[in-house]
This record gives structure tokens, C-alpha cells and sequence, in this order.
């Protein structure tokens, strides 16, 4: 389940498209337009910045960007970066996992068919594709 933390860092980072100037956006316009509290934005932004999908700055004039394109950011990395592995199971999400029932695990099949479908659902989704026309 896609916590209201990843739900919201999509909102913010769309919004941060849809009203791009070259400026940085103030926090507080960004929460007005989504109505969602400021003080839980700042918790999600730190996030973004802190994975490098939008920049900062503070004081007058401060406020947040995008620190690419909008095309360029797929759905799939700003939801991992809020939520961690969109993997189901432990053996897919971790690579140095191991799985004692690996090699006989008659599951395993389905696990990676269901982690491949979602991974390519979300990683397949622009940014672009949900902005305002």
C-alpha cells in the first residue's frame, strides 16, 4: 500500500511542474493548492531533496524546483524514494538476501512475474503523463 507520504511527494512534485516559472515555489503555495499542512510538506520535501529530485533554497524568494525536466522523472522512483522497494517479498527486494527455499521455492515465479508488473507500471509513468494540460 502507497502511504500518504509517497501519495503526497507525487502531489508536490506535480504541482512543482504544473506551476514551473524558473522560480523557486514557496512551500506554503504548494500546501495552499493541495491542501495539505505545511508543517507535514517540509517532512516530504526534506525527502526530495534529500534524493536529489528537487532543489531548495530559503530566506526571500526561497522556496523549491525541480531539479530536472518533468519528463525525465518517472512515477516509479519518487514513490520508491518515499516508500522504499515497491517489491512484495524480501528475496526480489533485497538482492543479497538469502533465501534458504530459493531454489525450491515454487512461488518465486509468481513473485517476480507481480514485481515486474508493478515495477514496470510505475517506472513506465512520466511525470508528464498526470500534469494539468
Amino acid at each position: 500500500m502507497i502511504s500518504t507520504k509517497g501519495r503526497y511527494a507525487l502531489r508536490v512534485m506535480l504541482d512543482l511542474a504544473d506551476n514551473e516559472t524558473g522560480s523557486y515555489i514557496p512551500l506554503k503555495d504548494i500546501a495552499e493548492r493541495q491542501g495539505i499542512s505545511k508543517k507535514y510538506l517540509e517532512i516530504i520535501v526534506k525527502e526530495l531533496v534529500n534524493g536529489k529530485l528537487v532543489t531548495g533554497a530559503s530566506g526571500k524568494g526561497g522556496g523549491y524546483m525541480l531539479t530536472r525536466k518533468p519528463s525525465e522523472y518517472t512515477v516509479g522512483e519518487i514513490i520508491e524514494l518515499m516508500e522504499g522497494t515497491l517489491s512484495p517479498v524480501v528475496c526480489l527486494a533485497d538482492k543479497n538476501y538469502d533465501c534458504p527455499r530459493r531454489d525450491k521455492c515454487d512461488t518465486l515465479p509468481l513473485w517476480e512475474e507481480f514485481d515486474e508488473l508493478v515495477h514496470s507500471f510505475f517506472y513506465g509513468k512520466k511525470l508528464t503523463d498526470y500534469m494539468e494540460q
